[in-house]
């Protein structure tokens, strides 16, 4: 199940316009509208503060939300745009989009790896290099997996964990229409090195015994 949904407190926002926009900047909040769902678009203004904390998270396109409005009822949303500044790059308005229980959506979610103890690579030395910690998504809004969970016991080095090996949560499944890496155990430099070795010697050692085994060719006279 989904762990918990951040809130994203707002108020009604009156005046419509670049002057009533303007003012609202000016009063330390951003102007923004609510659309879709059904329902008809509402106009709000969040505080800069607040969302500017948001932003700086990252991903904030690809979160969802839990609209509070005083006066309405609260509303799963995500953002679809963010206009900012040109110059300062500082958000402007924003357009956010209701979600029903049963509406699709596209999320990063979080890749948790497990049993790494379990591992013969691991306890080989071998390295557990992520490609992907997190991955997009399309789930339904009433059911946003926390987490997707990597098993890695059993996994020795040189082996690749991909998409098709992971069990996805219930009705999602990757936005990505290919079988993709997530992960693999790569073998610790000492190691390589010492392969490398192996496999540069191999073939000298092979050419010397030749050598030492071969009849001597007679001299031209």
């Amino acid at each position: 199940m989904a762990g918990k949904i951040p809130d994203l407190k707002a108020e009604v926002r009156t005046g419509t316009g670049k002057g009533a926009a303007r003012q609202t900047r000016r009063e330390g909040y951003v102007p923004g509208v609510v659309y879709g769902g059904g329902e008809e678009p509402l106009p709000v203004k969040i505080p800069f503060n607040l969302l500017y904390k948001y932003l700086k998270a990252g991903r904030f396109l690809s979160t969802l939300f839990n609209l509070k409005v005083d006066g309405h009822e609260d509303v799963r949303v995500v953002c679809r745009d963010v206009q900012r500044h040109p110059v300062k790059d500082l958000p402007l308005h924003l357009d956010l989009f209701r979600l029903k229980r049963d509406s699709k959506i596209d999320l990063e979610i979080h890749v948790e790896f497990i049993n790494e103890e379990e591992s013969p690579g691991i306890k080989r030395g071998g390295v557990l290099t992520v490609v992907r910690p997190e991955v997009e998504l399309e789930v339904t809004a009433g059911n946003i997996p926390e987490k997707i969970v990597v098993d890695l016991a059993g996994l020795d080095v040189g082996d690749t964990v991909t998409i098709s090996d992971v069990d996805l949560p219930e009705g999602a499944k990757p936005t990505i229409d290919r079988d993709f890496v997530i992960a693999n155990i790569t073998a610790p430099s000492g190691l390589r090195s010492e392969e490398d070795e192996a496999a540069e010697e191999a073939p000298a050692g092979e050419g010397e015994a030749a050598e030492e085994g071969g009849e001597e060719k007679p001299a031209e006279e």
